[in-house]
């Protein structure tokens, strides 16, 4: 059964709409689900999935496209569809606006950031200056990468602060936003900014945790993630979280969002110490900054990922330290005894393949992982000779192989694998089954906008990969005391199913390597 409607006009943005695909997608029998605004990007999509776009669909309408097993799976998803429309922050009807670009009529919502800012009469640090009553506001772009950039510009010109969460930005673009916003005395955070918390709220992906004295600027999602939530099992919270995007420590960009970042760290009465975090740096770049951040009041700790350089567990581990407070055991859970054994040999010398949702959370196991087994194969890899094309079902010849499958090319018009689990479901039922397989790695990233239930999806094929080819599953699970999903909970299930599983992912990924080398007994 399939069904397929553009809807005129009607918009959500495209967190809420990758949600609602992912609430059709869970649907039992639904065998494919696409909700999007029909861009050009998205009716290609459409098309490879071998469904057809209604005549005349165009970017302004909202495909709705549905594959199922009957008519019964059928109606279920469309309803799920509904209710998630209906539950979701862009699931209610625009409204034009005025010439004066306030909306028409009493309470009526604007149509533009600029309109918004203006209505609220709120405004970023640059506005305050002259300004009675207005209170700092921070922006949240949402958009596909090629309208981020107007939205972007509108909320630096109205004074504000602005997330960029939107990815497939050109970094041309990136380098003159960030130029206008240090004019305009704003922050960029993005793009590709996928996690944030500004004045205790979590913005993107985030996790539930107390104020704190650390304050993290971060150019790295799941690196801050990560931290984050080693902070929080250690008792510590953070005063804020300031994402400013993979490429920020670029050569190309230079750090012009980490200096402002640590510039309004250093002014924040309740930051004791900054952490800086960042996938793998220009060197120049970092170079600088420990240059500027010397310059600062607050003591800055540096976390970039890299061969010699602390992981981010240590790094969690020297924040501590500075602030005098216990550096704790942190935690890990066992696998269960009756979760085998096999009845099929591991072989004899095999490979390590890693599965992650985050690029810096991967970048940080393949650093680890080349010190101790050689090199990594990887679709983000270390040196340019060790990329490998994704789409590969397995590596042969014994590769150790990683794959991000939040990078850009594999989340244009899906959603982040943080929401939908499907890809790395597939891919490692397939690492299951390949013979030179010796060992799984996955992250399980747990939070605000992440998945509400991961280890209920992934326990079923943990548990066939344990039992059935008799190969370790490690499982690195990023999750705070007091998010919604439950991470004790969550670590029962995987354990339960038969992985081993740490809340450090520098831990899992050397144990992963113990496992390899067989100097560890295995789970």
């Amino acid at each position: 059964m399939r069904h397929v409607e553009a809807r005129a006009g009607a918009y959500a943005d495209s967190v809420t709409l990758m949600q609602v695909t992912a609430a059709a997608q869970a649907v039992p029998g639904v065998r494919a689900a696409m909700v999007a605004m029909a861009t050009s990007l998205n009716l290609e999509l459409l098309a490879g999935l071998g469904l057809d776009a209604p005549d005349g669909a165009g970017q302004n309408d909202m495909l709705v496209a549905v594959e199922a097993a009957d008519a019964g799976t059928l109606d279920a998803a469309l309803a799920a569809i509904e209710g998630a429309l209906r539950a979701g922050p862009g699931g209610g009807d625009g409204q034009a606006e005025g010439g004066d670009g306030t909306g028409i009529g009493a309470g009526q919502p604007p149509r533009t950031t600029l309109s918004a800012a203006r209505q609220a009469g709120r405004a970023g640090r640059a506005g305050q200056a002259g300004r009675a009553g207005a209170e700092p506001a921070v922006v949240l772009v949402s958009v596909p990468g090629p309208y981020a950039f107007a939205e972007a510009a509108d909320a630096i010109e109205a004074g504000c602060d602005v997330m960029i969460f939107s990815d497939n930005v050109p970094v041309e673009q990136e380098i003159w936003l960030k130029d206008r916003a240090a004019e305009r005395n704003v922050l960029v955070m993005g793009p590709d900014c996928g996690t944030a918390i500004v004045g205790g709220i979590g913005l993107g992906f985030s996790h539930s945790v107390p104020s704190g004295p650390v304050g993290i600027v971060a150019a790295s999602g799941t690196g801050a993630q990560q931290v984050t939530c080693l902070l929080d099992a250690a008792g510590t919270g953070v005063s804020a979280v300031l994402g400013i995007g993979g490429r920020d420590l670029s050569a190309a960009v230079g750090g012009r969002s980490a200096r402002a970042a640590l510039a309004a760290l250093d002014e924040d009465q309740d930051t004791e110490l900054i952490v800086l975090l960042s996938k793998p740096p220009d060197p120049q770049v970092a170079a600088g900054l420990r240059e500027y951040a010397a310059t600062l009041a607050t003591p800055v700790q540096f976390a970039l990922i890299g061969a010699g350089q602390p992981d981010l567990t240590a790094a969690a581990e020297s924040a501590l330290r500075t602030l005098g407070r216990p550096v704790p055991s942190w935690p890990s859970w066992t696998a269960a005894a009756d979760a085998g054994p096999a009845t099929a040999p591991r072989p004899a010398a095999g490979a390590l393949r890693g599965l992650f949702s985050g690029g810096t959370l991967c970048d940080e196991a393949m650093v680890i992982a080349a010190g101790r087994l050689g090199p990594v194969y990887s679709n983000i890899p270390l040196q340019p000779d060790w990329r490998i094309d994704p789409a590969e079902a397995a590596a042969e010849n014994g590769q150790h192989v990683m794959i991000d499958f939040g990078d850009d090319a594999l989340t244009a018009g899906r959603p982040h694998p943080m929401i939908d689990l499907r890809l790395r479901l597939d891919r490692l039922a397939a690492e299951t089954a390949h013979p030179q397989t010796e060992v799984i790695l996955l992250d399980v990233v747990l939070g605000y906008g992440a998945h509400p239930d991961p280890a209920a999806e992934f326990a079923p094929a943990v548990r066939r990969a344990v039992r059935e080819r008799g190969l370790p599953v490690v499982v690195s699970l990023i999750g705070a005391r007091s998010d919604p999903q439950d991470v004790g909970r969550q670590a029962s299930l995987l354990a339960g199913a038969g992985a081993r599983v740490y809340g450090s992912n520098a831990a899992a990924a050397r144990f992963a390597c113990d496992l390899i080398d067989r100097k560890a007994v295995r789970p």
